[in-house]
């Protein structure tokens, strides 16, 4: 029996592309993706150039990558010679008209609705992706704002951006929508009302006739509490402990077509795996690198000699892992000469996979790709990377992170209120320790590393960019845009594509389905 068409997916407020990857990462029986990103929008340039970038990946993949795109992604070429390539005019084209860069509530609407009619046609069955902006729904983002400025927190018109998702299910009807926010959502109150109540609200009926079930990927049901809302990706194969709100829209009519699947008891729910994916796993085959000083001259040689000298900040500290924590700096200083590269936008040789899961390995891994992409380490004071070998090495020893509180005095940040019992973020350097899942990838990953140091400490620094692409599942040959900030920005933004992958596959099944009987009704008349 040939297969169908693929489901067109319209990705709204894509960051640099995390959801739709995931989608169209199902293949058919004949090699061709069972989902299809027909458009995607987003409005930070920079982000939609990475979007432009996987859309021509995957166009391209239809047939066969040419040597062009490896070129681009290892800097031999510049990305226009990549897109200007004679191996590559028509899979431009197409990325052209999928990744768009425009803004909802910014954009006027005529405008977003003809790429929408347009990338739709005729077509009926399609799904509709995406989350809003989460700044002022987050916990950080919050308790930053009410503190500078309530009556601006009230106002910040983040809070309403899911009215233009829901004026795109309103006017256009998708079979099936998913969004995404972030946990903060489940709390966050606008002029005293929870606004998660109004959202589910809105989007179960959101007018011209329409009315949606929303349903959670992890708690079967429809009569659900708000936390049922929640998933763990921890707990679903992913290296990192992201714990995101993700809503399951299925149209009324795709409800009564597929009761009986709806009805069976796990049936459209993620699936656990045996065991957690650690955060050596993930990393597994990475270059070791050392990093590099910032605000001072840089060499191995100076490095190493910040390095040397974190030992004296443990002096007059008490603590009865003292004599271990120092035997463990030693060792790694000793290691650490062995570390002369900080990296590059490409490190040359393929990395070994050979430790990690072989899930995950045929997920990130690409053969072809001759080496690792934006492996390059930041640089850091002086001072920090003294903490970040004494907090790894702490973490070697007792097997977790230190807190402000188990600093050595010598080692503490120079705050005066830096013990305050009141303060908050106590573990402002956050070690992420190789036998658990990461905490999770943010976007104030870009502003600084500390809470991002790596797992071992003869490297004494944070992690690279490709370092936290790993944690958050993208493919080791997805190519961030932009400057290193922007690349990590990018990257703490985003859906982890591994775990939409286990979205798609359960909307696919759900889809699937409901198309199985409908030819049986049309068979049986």
């Amino acid at each position: 029996m040939k297969q169908p068409e693929p489901i067109p997916v319209i990705d709204l407020f894509a960051g640099p592309g995390g959801l739709g990857e995931g989608f169209s990462s199902i293949m058919g029986r004949d090699n061709r993706s069972r989902f299809e990103v027909r458009v995607s929008i987003e409005k930070e340039a920079i982000a939609h150039r990475t979007l432009s970038l996987r859309a021509l990946y995957r166009a391209l993949c239809k047939k066969h990558v040419p040597d062009c795109y490896y070129d681009y992604v290892s800097g031999r070429i510049s990305r226009d010679q990549l897109f200007e390539h004679p191996d590559v005019p028509e899979e431009a084209r197409v990325a052209a008209l999928e990744a768009h860069c425009a803004e909802l509530g910014g954009t006027p609407d005529a405008e977003i609705d003809g790429l929408i009619e347009r990338a739709l046609g005729n077509s009926s069955e399609w799904v509709l992706i995406g989350g809003p902006p989460c700044q002022a729904y987050s916990m950080a983002g919050r308790s930053r704002m009410r503190l500078g400025n309530p009556k601006k927190f009230e106002r910040d018109k983040r809070h309403l951006l899911y009215e233009q998702y829901l004026r795109i299910l309103r006017d256009f009807g998708p079979s099936i929508f998913v969004m995404e926010n972030v946990k903060g959502i489940l709390t966050s109150r606008l002029g005293g009302a929870f606004i998660f109540e109004r959202i589910l609200s809105d989007l179960s009926d959101p007018g011209n006739g329409l009315h949606y079930q929303i349903r959670s990927f992890v708690t079967d049901g429809s009569d659900l509490a708000p936390l049922d809302y929640l998933i763990e990706s921890e707990a679903y194969g992913l290296p990192q402990a992201r714990h995101r709100v993700i809503l399951f829209g299925i149209r009324s009519d795709v409800v009564e077509a597929g009761s009986d699947l709806l009805k069976e008891d796990g049936r459209l729910l993620l699936k656990a795996p045996g065991s957690k994916v650690t955060v050596d796993q993930a990393l597994a085959g990475m270059p070791p690198l050392r990093s590099r000083l910032s605000k001072e001259d840089d060499s191995h040689e100076l490095w190493l000699s910040a390095l040397k000298n974190a030992k004296q900040g443990l002096k007059t500290w008490r603590h009865p892992d003292r004599h271990d924590i120092e035997q463990r700096m030693s060792q790694a200083y000793a290691e650490a000469w062995n570390h002369q590269s900080f990296g590059g936008l490409f490190v040359a040789g393929a990395p070994d996979f050979s430790t990690m899961p072989d899930a995950l390995r045929e997920w990130l891994e690409d053969p072809r790709l001759p080496g690792v992409l934006q492996h390059e380490t930041r640089k850091h004071m002086r001072s920090d990377l003294e903490r970040y070998l004494f907090a790894s090495c702490y973490a070697k020893v007792t097997g977790r992170s230190p807190k402000l509180d188990d600093f050595p005095p010598r080692l503490l940040p120079m705050h005066g209120n830096v013990l305050d019992e009141n303060i908050p973020f106590k573990d402002r350097f956050r070690v992420q320790r190789g036998d658990d899942p990461s905490t999770t990838i943010v976007s104030h990953i870009a502003k600084d590393g500390h809470y991002y140091i790596h797992p071992e400490p003869s490297q004494c620094r944070s992690l690279t960019v490709r370092e936290a692409a790993r944690l958050q599942t993208f493919p080791d040959n997805y190519y961030f845009e932009g400057n290193r900030t922007e690349q990590y920005w990018q990257v703490g933004n985003a859906v982890p594509p591994l775990l939409a992958r286990q979205i798609a596959e359960i909307v696919l099944d759900l889809l699937d389905s409901v198309r199985c009987q409908q030819r049986k009704h049309l068979a049986f008349g």
